[in-house]
């Protein structure tokens, strides 16, 4: 048969999947796989933060002693032994989280899948920072709802602006208190006591997605709300940005009539997490390696910020602006209003420079004089080269 003859499939695609778009990120993720480009673009943690070393170790171990279990079918739930040291971490400053809270995911973004399924009907509103995480966006647009942004300054989400009006027929609100992506900005306690407040009362849950909360220049973490509100506060966490993305190890931690819904939704969606990845997840983690291996990370992303933040005084011209970050992996800039992030990524890419642009990281009335830089992969020979290569196109553009 000649190639020539045989047609595409006229199969009908659903609704759902008729408005499915791609990610923005990983669009532009597909131009820096170029050797060439220098990428400020992916928020992809550095990999000389990945112990292989230690997963080899903990991979073998767990071959030699129990490979029948490592490889089988396991609980939707998770691995206990992992659920229970998620638990006992979290239980501070008076707050008791049990095992039976926690749920074990392939990565914080199925936890954010799971979320949308249980608790979002189509048009109805849900709540999120302005901008807010694109891979949030992504995940609940799949759901239909109706977006409604709530206020932010330069300090995060503004709690007094939560009216009734604001907040009437709600399904959840979705935030990012530490090093939000993509701002990097971080709620101040004040507004994580107010926010746990609102919880407590709220008739839709408050969403804690807390990627980057570990990664803090300082080694000085600020409490979560989930511990000032424990039944209340819907928890999201990870080990991408502390271990490695690859593993595909995130969790949520919610009450637990809340949680019965994930566990049934997860079932439907996969049956469970990898019972190998958890395992080893659990081994590497549970004798303290965090507590030596996390400040590592703190460290590297701390110079490869101050090399960004220097780069970006030195060369940028007068009528851009961004935020000085005390943690994670991103820096926020705003451009003069007249320039449009979307068409300077375009000659960026031609002078072998990506970013992220910021628009789509709003749910409503996108500002696109906004973008996001990432520099946790980028040496600072290399930050400053292409640093000095966007500032002289934002120049020519003013």
């Amino acid at each position: 048969m000649d190639q020539s003859d045989l047609q595409a499939p006229t199969w009908q695609l659903s609704e759902r999947a008729r408005k499915l778009t791609s990610s923005a990120i990983r669009e532009i993720l597909k131009v820096t796989e170029r050797p060439e480009v220098i990428s400020f673009a992916g928020g992809l943690p550095s990999p000389a933060t990945f112990p292989a070393e230690r997963m080899r170790e903990a991979s073998d171990w767990i071959l030699r002693t129990d490979p029948a279990a490592a490889l089988q079918y396991s609980a939707t739930e998770g691995y206990l032994p992992l659920r229970e040291w998620i638990a006992a971490r979290y239980s501070v400053n008076g707050a008791a989280i049990r095992a039976s809270q926690v749920l074990i995911t392939t990565g914080s973004q199925q936890a954010l899948d799971l979320l949308g399924k249980v608790l979002i009907c189509k048009d109805s509103p849900v709540l999120v920072e302005t901008p807010t995480y694109l891979g949030a966006l992504q995940s609940f647009s799949m759901y239909e709802p109706r977006y409604v942004q709530v206020p932010t300054d330069e300090n995060g989400l503004i709690p007094e602006a939560l009216t009734p009006e604001l907040t009437a027929g709600a399904r959840l609100l979705y935030a990012q208190p530490n090093f939000q992506n993509p701002t990097g900005r971080r709620l101040p306690v004040e507004r994580r006591r107010a926010l746990a407040a609102f919880a407590k009362t709220a008739p839709f849950p408050v969403i804690e997605d807390d990627p980057y909360g570990a990664l803090d220049y300082a080694g000085e973490p600020l409490p979560t709300m989930l511990s000032m509100s424990p039944d209340h506060i819907v928890h999201l966490g990870s080990f991408s940005k502390v271990l490695a993305p690859g593993l595909r190890i995130g969790y949520i931690i919610a009450p637990e009539e809340l949680h019965f819904k994930l566990v049934q939704a997860k079932q439907a969606t996969d049956l469970h997490t990898p019972s190998f990845t958890q395992r080893i997840v659990h081994e590497v983690v549970k004798d303290g390696f965090l507590d030596t291996h996390v400040p590592t990370i703190r460290a590297l992303y701390r110079d490869q910020c101050a090399a960004m933040l220097a780069s970006l005084e030195r060369y940028m011209p007068e009528g851009v602006s961004w935020n000085r970050p005390e943690g994670g992996m991103f820096v926020w800039v705003t451009l003069p209003a007249q320039i449009n992030s979307m068409k300077l990524l375009e000659e960026a890419v031609a002078q072998n420079v990506a970013f992220v642009p910021g628009g789509p990281f709003f749910a409503n009335e996108a500002q696109h004089n906004t973008l996001r830089l990432s520099f946790v992969t980028v040496s600072p020979a290399k930050i400053d080269e292409g640093v000095a290569k966007l500032a002289a196109l934002i120049r020519a553009r003013i």
